[in-house]
């Protein structure tokens, strides 16, 4: 019970590269990551620190154990932490299907999709950002040491940076549809 997060985790992963080989047979580049600005690179080897520092609390592989060890150790919040990221999985695989082809990983300046505002961007502006977000909430309880709580820290706080980012580039883009949009929709719920 203790692997599912983790393999859920995976799991979200998974459907990205999935979902970003469809759209390249269809000659769209859907990972974009990085390229309007390279400091986006920074958080590749965080986030397999992170991960790693999660799998080596599981495996007892290599690790500083003061960072690795559990805040608390309750079965009930394992559970919890189970329903959370298996609820952010299906989120995310909905909110990949209300994508279809305008799914990218970073902003996409070339991009002449419309403007999605169906689905569930009828709730949240960034679903797919709040699916992480709960994701890595779930994980957190999961696995609650020093490590993760600093990784989710940062983790939240990339996440609202590209928002931002997103949506400054998202007014430039759409212009007075997207004013009218957020005046609708909360940018998170």
């Amino acid at each position: 019970m203790k692997y599912i997060p983790i393999f859920e985790f995976l799991g979200l992963i998974i459907m990205v590269l999935i979902r970003s080989a469809i759209l390249r047979k269809h000659g769209i580049k859907a990972i974009v990551f990085g390229v309007t600005n390279k400091t986006d690179l920074v958080l590749i080897p965080i986030m397999l620190f992170f991960l790693y520092s999660i799998v080596s609390s599981i495996f007892g592989l290599p690790f500083p154990p003061i960072l690795i060890k559990p805040f608390w150790e309750l079965d009930l919040l394992n559970i919890l932490a189970i329903l959370i990221c298996t609820a952010s999985l299906i989120w995310f695989g909905i909110t990949l299907n209300v994508f279809g082809k305008s799914f990218r990983v970073g902003i996409d300046e070339n991009t002449t999709e419309k403007l999605l505002t169906n689905g569930t961007f009828l709730i949240s502006r960034n679903p797919i950002y709040l699916a992480f977000m709960t994701l890595f909430v779930g994980i957190f309880i999961a696995y609650p040491n020093i490590t993760s709580s600093i990784g989710l820290i940062f983790i939240m706080a990339m996440i609202h940076r590209q928002i931002l980012r997103e949506e400054k580039f998202l007014r430039n883009h759409y212009g007075k549809e997207y004013e009218e949009y957020c005046n609708k929709v909360r940018r998170y719920i």
